[in-house]
Formats: structure tokens, C-alpha cells, sequence
């Protein structure tokens, strides 16, 4: 094993960067199976870093617990400048660097002197603020440049000279655009009302990392993307509000506001939905700056339960004092009329209040809130692109930065290459996917299913259900839209026809079919039940529901009620395709109901048999883990928690996975030691008292998604250690070895192919493999696209292999996670992620429909929906969250594939 080096860079303050000790160090080797394909890449490698030495200085203004705005005021005071001179670089906190060293500063700062303010004597003196800075550290780039070379090993000067030259990479478009992290945006063209006051735009990303280069050596690259992000529109605030509470005109909305007002403003949703505008800038029409000459800005604090015409503040002049209401001064001071009945709008500023209908919201302001349903099928459409509109953004992004014309880069000396990396890919050979039967449809070749799509018609399953189809029924929930009982017997008759077509066993035909009526919530799924299973005179094993709707609230609370009170798994179908009674929806739905009861669609066989001819012999474990966390602006009070799940395969073929879920803390990413033991424990004992005949298996592959890399040292120390121990308590003489690999699609690496090497929509095809470019130039990583895209442009899984007991080939690893893809029991296309992960993601998102009764995630209709903020690292929140409901067993439930 090799030591670990550095391979991103995290340039927020509070990002710490992590590193185990040890993972497997880079192949020596290239993968050489498949065939060369050239692929561009949008990565832009680093031709000169500075050759002078760069000085760090600390900064300090005030107590050091001042807010950036003020601090950036400071740093930009004329005194400041005066003192220190041009060419500096400021993280906007407490660093900065110079290419001159200097001596210690120290100075005082009144910012109402350097901006002329003519400020009562009590006030003078309380803007003054203490200003020091003191050189602290040298940053040499010969170091980071002997890191690269190999010649030295990982330090902390290295991340500090690619933290300054990440923040360098951003001075001068930061001065431009409006800066959201690592990206920049612009309100140009390329922009789509979302809806609510919500507009969407595409801004650039950008974000330096240590790399190899097209040769395979080691560099500094920037990977560049199109950014997608969503602001407030800018807007008449009155207007805003209106979009915001969709609200058709204003004397609608002076009704509801007087109705909410009159009901308890505090409690109202109309309040809780307008907390929204808090911290959004406006300007207002009244009044200008005197020295620019622009509209006065202010910040909203909130809005008021009162409107301009009730509230009063107090007026002075000189020793007179008056009170009247917030129209009556606008009235006398601006000659104003406002309009009556709007709520006012209080501000940041101490006791400044406006009417609403003078305030405006200004452009280019972050909208950090969950965004609707609406909004959210808004936000796909405007995001995803094809290959060939993605590049144009991203070329039109890099016209943004404008590196050759950047004058903070070219003054510390810093040139990155504006061409894109183009590296030598390799297309891997797709695998044969063998179904059951004989002839030819008993398998599709490896040619036809490399083009990422193929069939179902006349295939038998490879794996035909375990459990015996004899007790199942039909509810058809009522509703707008719902199927009629005719149209349900006609597909369901056919159903039965198409699934023992796939070689379903089948033995009895008959089902119940009973109306449903969702209002009646658990009586309706329990009277179900029931009639099931009397009319089969045996337990049900599956029950059908057909809704009329995508609500997700019914979905969540008959699935609950099904798994965990009566431990039977179900099958939901939209009203529209049961009328339809199409064989490809059959063929699909087969798919799912096999799964469910114990069968399983295909296996793919290929390059991998070849590569390691011993891998089929060696009695294999593929275990999957996925946290999911709530979504951005979710509750913070501990009521909606995230939750772990685990997938662990059930045969040998790895085509059948278990999945244990429950609840992990609050935004806990590092799975519980008590989450392993127990969800893994129970699925590990089965396995060994089924496939391994009393044995551990020899080999465990792990696959682990959604840590970043400063969290890998956590998977291994902690998720790692708690399955080992865990092996060692089943056996304590137990040698199994284990490879742990970790699958991640936050990143912005994209691949557009060269020539006619991708698919007729520009994207790769499946099985691109790119080991060089932009993978780290000393760890075991890759990125493969395994799956042909639909829609937009293709997002590779990146794969960083961390622990490597078994001694696996980069080929074979390679080549499995591509094979296996083709094995997702319920897709007749290669997805983009190995199974054991996917499942773990699906199960995850499911088990959130098991919250425990009395937790407010459980899936019971709130009587008030739940406010949405936006999310802040300095929230203190909860990390206990009470575990969900146990599904019921007694049918083996848990070990069914019960949430496909």
C-alpha cells in the first residue's frame, strides 16, 4: 500500500481535509481490455504556477469576531490600502497573501471618516474598528512542484499553496459575478423563470485539483462545468409576494393577509411561507444615495402583522417629538401615498420600517430554499443538457473566467492552458446477458447490449420466483382518473398471461379485486387484506394497488401499513398504463414482482471470466451502504433524520440483494456501529446459514456511496472496523478479505467523446473508462460511464478504491462494475452504478415511509406544513432521531427485494 496524498482541495475555512493514513496506491498498469477511444474532457491543466515566493498574512479586524462585510469594509478602507499597496489577494476573512513581505500593521480605521459622514457627536468614534495583519508563513511552489514530481511526500505547505492558488483562480471574477462557492454567475440570457419569484440560471464552476495528465504524470488541472443555480427574481416586492403565496391579485391577497392577521399571524402559513424574504435585499423608490446617487438599499428582517396605516413610530426634531403611522410620514415626508391594507416591512436596521409597495428585490440573490414540485420539474428541464449544448455553456463559462486576461493571475504568475484535456479512454467490451430458456432469446449478445438497451419479449427470467404465486389480489383506489373494474380485470388477466410467458410460476390465477377509497387509510388496506386472503383461504404474498395519482402521501402510508404492520410486499401501478394494458408495462411490473418474490431477470457474463478466471470460485459478499439526508430548508428539530441502509447480495451470482434500513442521527453521513451491527448482523447471519453452509465468505466487496474524500478516513476507521469486528464475533478465527470501494457522483468531470466514439446523442458509450486526466496521480481511482443516458449529458461514476485485501486487479474491479451493471433486476438497460449501491439508495429513500408513530416524518398528515429555512453549519441540531418502524418478518420479508 501506498501512502495517501492529497487529491482535492476544500477552500472554506471550516473545510478540514482528512487523509487516511493508507489506501492502495495508483495501478502501475493502464487498463488495456476493450478497445482506445479519445475523449475530451472538461479539465483544463495548469501550464506555469508562480515562480516567486508568495507571503501568507494573518488578518485581524476588531475582536476577530466581526462579520465578513464589515471585516471586507475595512480591508478596503483607504487607510488600509494606503498602508499595504496593490497586489494583494484576501479570502474575505483572515488571510492574505502578497508577493512582498512586510513588516506588522497595525492601524485604526473609521469608516465614517473615510466615507465624509457627518455623524452626531454621541456617535462619533463607535465606527472606528483595529485593523492588524503580521506575516506568518512562505509559500514556495517548488515544493508543491517536487509533490507532483514524486520526489517529496504529502505536507501541509502543498495544500496551502493549492489553497492560494484555488482562491487566485477566483480574485478577479469574484469582482465580476455573483460568487455562490465555487461558482459565478451572471444574469444574462441563459435563465428560466421557475416559478414563485423564483428564476434559475447557468453560471461557471471551476476548481483546481491535483491530477495526471494526459501521459499519465502528475499535474494541477481545473475541471470546469456549467453551474445551475436559482435566485430570487428581481421584482416589485408586493409583485414577489404574490408569486411567492400564488396569489392571483393584489385585493386576493389583501383578503388573505387580513384573514391570516385576524386568525394569528404568528401561527399563519402566510408567515411562515414569507420568512422566505428574510435577508433579501431590496431597494426602495423614495430615496438615493447622497454620494452615488443610487436607490438606498436595505435588508429585509421580516414581514409585519402590520400594515403602514397602524403602525406608528416616533419622529424627532431636535426636542420635538411626534408620533404618527408609517403613511402618514412617507405622506408629509416624500409625498407619498402608500397603498392601504399591504403589510409593512421591517428591516435589519434598527426600527426601519417600509410599505411594501416602495420596496423592490434587487437581482443576482441566492434562493437557498427547497424548491417545489413545480419548480423542481422547472429546474430539470432548464439544467439538463446534451453534450453539445453542455460544452457551449461550459465554453461560453470560460469566457467568463477569462484566465488570459486575468490580472491577478498573470500578476503572482499563474497560467492555466484555455484548451481542454483530451485523454486516451478506453471503451471496455460489454458482457453477454444470459436470461433462462434456450435459443437465442435466452441471451442478448454482447454486442446488442453494449448499445445500452435491449428487450424483453420472449425471455424467460433467469431466475423464476421462490415464492409461489397462489394468494394475491387487486385494490383499485377511487379518484379522478381511476381505472375501471373492467379495464383492471382485462390487465390483470393479462399480466398473469406475460409473467409466466417470463417463466413466473404461477399457480393461481385468480386474485381478489376489491375498490379501494383512501379515506379510510389503514381500514381500506386491512379489509383488503382480509378478503385476500380469505378468498385464497391462505396468507397473501402480494398485493396490487392501482392509484390514480403519483401522491406520494398514499403511497408512503399504504406501503408502511403493508410492510411493517402486515409484512406483505406490494406493487403500486398508475391507473393510466393499467387502461393502456400494454406488454412492455407487463414485461416491466414482471420485472418487479419477481424480484419481490425471490427470482431474479439475468446475469451478465464477459471480459471478467477471462480476466480472472477464479473470481466465479471465490465465495463472494457484495454489500452496499447509502445514507440519505434531508433536503435543503428540511425541519432542523430532529424530527426528519437521515437514514442509513445497507444491501447485502443473497446468491452467489451477486444478482439478489437484501436491504436493512433505519434512522442515523441528524445529518450523520458515518454509519452507527449499533446500524451495523444490527441491520448487517441479521443479513450476515442469513447469508452464512444459507450460501455459506456455515461459513463467512471469503471475500467481502464493499461498496460505499456519498462520503467525500475528507470522510474516507471515517469509512475505514469506523463503518470498516464495525464490520470486521463484527465478522470476528461470528468467527474469531475468520481471514475474509475486504475490498472497499467508494462510489461518488458529486463531481463535475464530464466526457464528450471525439469523432463518431459516442453514442448518436454525443454521450459516451457504456463502458467509457478514463484512468488518466483527471483521476489523482497517486491513488487508485477511475471513472467509468457504464450506462447509455437518456436525457442530457452523461455523469460518470467516479471510484476510488480504498482498501484492497484481496489483491484485485484495476482490470478486474474495473470490468466487474461494469459487467454488473447490466444486472439491475429491473432494467432492460446497464445503469450508471453498481447494483449493491443503487439498492441501498432506493432502500434508503423508501425507509423514510417507516418513520416510527409520534415522529413527525412518519408519514401522518400534518395539520400545518413544516417551514422551510435555509441550512446553516452554525445551527445547533439535533443528531438523535427515533428509530423507524421494524417491518414484519413473518413472512421473510426482509430478505424479499421489498423495495424495488
Amino acid at each position: 500500500m501506498a501512502v495517501f496524498r492529497h487529491a482535492d482541495v476544500k477552500t472554506n475555512d471550516e473545510d478540514q481535509l482528512a487523509m487516511p493514513n493508507f489506501i492502495p496506491g495508483r495501478p502501475a498498469k493502464l487498463n488495456m481490455q476493450g478497445k482506445e477511444v479519445p475523449v475530451k474532457l472538461n479539465t483544463f491543466n495548469v501550464m506555469q504556477m508562480p515562480t516567486k515566493p508568495v507571503y501568507q498574512y494573518d488578518v485581524n479586524v476588531g475582536s476577530g469576531t466581526e462579520k465578513r462585510g464589515l471585516i471586507m469594509n475595512v480591508w478596503e478602507s483607504k487607510t488600509v490600502k494606503a498602508k499595504i499597496g496593490k497586489g494583494w489577494l484576501f479570502d474575505g476573512n483572515k488571510i492574505a497573501w502578497s508577493l512582498h513581505k512586510m513588516t506588522d500593521v497595525n492601524l485604526d480605521v473609521d469608516l465614517d471618516v473615510e466615507r465624509g459622514r457627518d455623524v452626531r457627536p454621541e456617535r462619533k468614534g463607535k465606527n472606528k474598528h483595529r485593523f492588524s495583519m503580521r506575516c506568518t508563513k512562505t509559500l514556495r511552489f517548488d515544493l508543491l512542484g517536487a509533490y507532483l514530481a514524486g520526489k517529496t511526500d504529502y505536507a501541509n505547505e502543498i495544500t496551502e499553496a493549492i489553497i492560494f492558488l484555488d482562491h487566485l483562480m477566483r480574485e478577479t471574477p469574484s469582482t465580476k459575478f455573483t460568487q455562490i462557492k465555487k461558482s459565478f454567475f451572471a444574469r444574462g440570457q441563459s435563465r428560466a423563470p421557475l416559478g414563485g419569484a423564483v428564476e434559475a440560471f447557468k453560471g461557471v464552476f471551476s476548481s483546481m485539483r491535483v491530477a495526471t495528465n494526459p501521459a499519465n504524470k502528475p499535474c494541477l488541472t481545473v475541471t470546469v462545468d456549467v453551474a445551475n443555480g436559482t435566485f430570487f427574481q428581481e421584482a416589485k416586492l408586493q409583485d414577489a409576494v404574490l408569486q411567492m403565496l400564488n396569489i392571483p391579485n393584489p385585493q386576493a391577497f389583501l383578503g388573505a393577509y387580513q384573514q391570516a392577521v385576524g386568525k394569528g399571524w404568528d401561527k399563519s402559513m402566510m408567515k411562515t411561507n414569507l420568512k422566505r424574504l428574510s435577508k433579501v435585499k431590496i431597494i426602495v423608490a423614495h430615496r438615493r444615495d447622497s454620494e452615488t446617487n443610487q436607490p438606498v438599499s436595505y435588508v429585509i428582517d421580516k414581514i409585519m402583522s402590520r400594515t403602514a396605516h397602524e403602525h406608528k413610530i416616533e419622529i424627532r426634531d431636535g426636542d420635538k417629538r411626534e408620533w404618527m403611522t408609517v403613511a402618514d410620514y412617507f405622506r408629509r415626508k416624500y409625498n407619498l401615498t402608500v397603498i392601504n391594507g399591504l403589510p409593512l416591512v421591517k428591516m435589519t436596521k434598527k426600527e426601519i420600517y417600509m410599505p411594501m409597495d416602495v420596496c423592490k428585490i434587487t437581482q443576482n440573490q441566492r434562493y437557498p430554499f427547497k424548491l417545489n414540485e413545480k419548480q423542481t420539474s422547472s429546474m430539470i428541464k432548464f439544467a439538463v443538457t446534451p453534450p453539445q449544448e453542455r460544452w457551449q455553456s461550459i465554453d461560453h463559462g470560460l469566457n467568463m473566467l477569462s484566465w488570459l486576461s486575468d490580472p491577478a493571475l498573470a500578476h503572482f504568475g499563474l497560467k492555466i492552458d484555455p484548451k481542454p484535456v483530451v485523454v486516451k479512454a478506453r471503451q471496455l467490451q460489454p458482457p453477454q446477458v444470459t436470461f433462462g430458456g434456450t435459443g437465442n432469446q435466452a441471451h442478448v449478445a454482447p454486442n446488442e447490449a453494449g448499445k445500452g438497451r435491449w428487450m424483453l419479449l420472449g425471455k424467460k427470467f433467469l431466475g423464476k420466483n421462490t415464492v409461489p404465486l397462489k394468494s394475491w389480489g387487486v385494490c383499485v383506489v377511487q379518484g379522478r382518473g381511476a381505472v375501471d373494474a373492467e379495464s383492471a380485470k382485462r390487465f390483470f388477466n393479462r399480466f398473469v398471461e406475460v409473467y409466466k410467458k417470463h417463466g413466473g410460476d404461477v399457480q393461481n390465477a385468480k386474485y381478489q379485486l376489491v375498490p379501494g377509497n383512501i379515506q379510510q387509510g389503514a381500514e381500506m388496506v386491512t379489509n383488503f387484506w382480509n378478503a385476500t386472503g380469505n378468498m385464497n383461504q391462505f396468507r397473501p404474498q402480494l398485493l396490487f394497488f392501482v392509484v390514480p395519482d403519483r401522491n406520494s402521501e398514499t403511497y408512503n402510508r399504504i406501503k408502511k401499513i403493508c410492510e411493517c404492520r402486515l409484512g406483505v410486499v406490494t406493487q403500486f401501478l398508475q391507473s393510466a398504463h393499467v387502461m393502456k394494458n400494454q406488454d412492455q408495462y407487463h414485461s416491466n411490473v414482471c420485472m418487479k414482482v419477481n424480484a419481490k418474490l425471490g427470482g431474479f431477470t439475468s446475469k451478465a457474463t464477459g471480459a471478467l471470466a477471462k480476466i480472472a478466471p477464479s473470481n466465479a470460485k471465490i465465495p463472494t459478499m457484495a454489500i452496499g451502504a447509502d445514507v440519505s439526508h434531508p433536503a435543503p430548508g428540511a425541519l432542523k428539530d430532529g424530527s426528519t433524520g437521515s437514514f442509513a441502509a445497507i444491501t447485502m447480495s443473497l446468491n452467489p451470482t451477486l444478482t439478489r440483494y437484501a436491504a436493512q434500513c433505519d434512522t442515523n442521527g441528524f445529518r450523520v453521513e458515518m454509519i452507527s456501529t449499533p446500524n451495523i451491527d444490527n441491520l448487517l448482523g441479521r443479513m450476515v447471519t442469513h447469508w452464512v446459514n444459507g450460501i455459506g453452509q456455515g461459513k463467512l465468505p471469503e471475500r467481502v466487496i464493499y461498496f460505499r456511496d456519498g462520503v467525500s474524500e475528507p470522510q474516507y478516513q471515517h469509512v475505514l476507521e469506523q463503518e470498516v472496523r464495525d464490520i470486521k469486528n463484527l465478522f470476528k464475533r461470528i468467527n474469531i478465527k475468520n481471514t475474509t478479505k475486504f475490498v472497499v470501494i467508494v462510489a461518488s457522483k458529486r463531481h463535475h468531470v464530464r466526457f464528450f467523446p471525439e469523432g463518431r466514439n459516442g453514442d448518436r446523442n454525443g454521450n459516451p458509450n457504456p463502458g467509457t473508462l478514463v484512468e488518466t486526466g483527471v483521476t489523482h496521480p497517486f491513488q487508485f481511482d477511475f471513472y467509468l460511464c457504464a450506462h447509455s443516458a437518456i436525457k442530457g449529458t452523461a455523469r460518470p461514476f467516479h471510484y476510488t478504491v480504498l482498501m484492497n485485501e484481496a489483491g484485485m486487479s484495476s482490470e478486474e474491479i474495473q470490468q466487474m462494475l461494469f459487467e454488473h451493471s447490466f444486472q439491475y433486476i429491473r432494467s432492460t438497460t446497464p445503469v450508471s452504478l453498481f447494483p449493491a449501491v443503487y439498492y441501498a439508495h432506493l432502500a434508503s429513500q423508501r425507509a423514510r415511509g417507516h418513520a416510527a408513530e409520534g415522529n413527525p416524518s412518519s408519514g401522518k398528515k400534518q395539520t400545518t406544513e413544516p417551514k422551510e429555512t435555509a441550512t446553516s453549519t452554525s445551527e445547533k441540531t439535533p443528531t438523535e432521531v427515533a428509530p423507524i418502524t421494524p417491518m414484519n418478518n413473518s413472512q421473510g420479508i426482509d430478505f424479499s427485494m421489498w423495495y424495488i
